[in-house]
């Protein structure tokens, strides 16, 4: 992680953190148009934190998905909320997480309750459920407002990067 990722993170007491994009960069290997994820707050070392996502209409995926009626597809949605899961477990793993990808592996109960659009902002809370050696299992919820709009249950597993 580099200085300046390391500056930015700052401590907003009692053990919990804010990460911002040049530390999520650092920390996940997305990039433009997949990183879904802009900063993440609320961070409890291994167990929570909410990602945000500022939804602008100049998403590239709006272009198809609706023309005249842009609404955020449900499945970025879901890996929106695995990314921030993403940088939780790379988070609490800390320096034994380098050279290691984080893989999702599985999606349950996913429900979709309300279109997401442009000009909302998603916070997405994602707490852990369990983790057994390399797998990782949490609960996500997308709320826009405070209102849920999207939820599921999801697992990654750390593995090493294969090049």
């Amino acid at each position: 992680m580099t200085e300046v990722a390391q500056a930015d993170a700052q401590d907003v007491g009692s053990g919990e953190t804010t990460i911002d994009i040049g530390r999520i960069m650092d920390m996940i290997p997305h990039r433009y148009p997949f990183l879904l994820v802009d900063r993440v707050i609320n961070v409890v070392h291994g167990t929570s934190g909410t990602g945000i996502k500022n939804v602008s209409i100049n998403e590239p995926f709006f272009q198809g998905h609706f023309p005249g009626r842009p609404v955020m597809p449900g499945v970025l949605i879901v890996e929106a909320m695995a990314q921030t899961a993403g940088v939780l477990v790379v988070d609490a793993l800390g320096v034994s997480a380098q050279g290691k990808l984080v893989y999702f592996m599985i999606v349950e109960n996913a429900r979709f309750r309300r279109p997401v659009v442009p000009g909302d902002q998603l916070h997405l809370n994602v707490t852990k459920i369990r983790n057994r050696g390399a797998v990782w299992k949490f609960q996500g919820e997308a709320c826009v407002n405070d209102v849920i709009v999207a939820e599921a249950t999801f697992a990654a597993m750390i593995a090493d990067e294969e090049r």
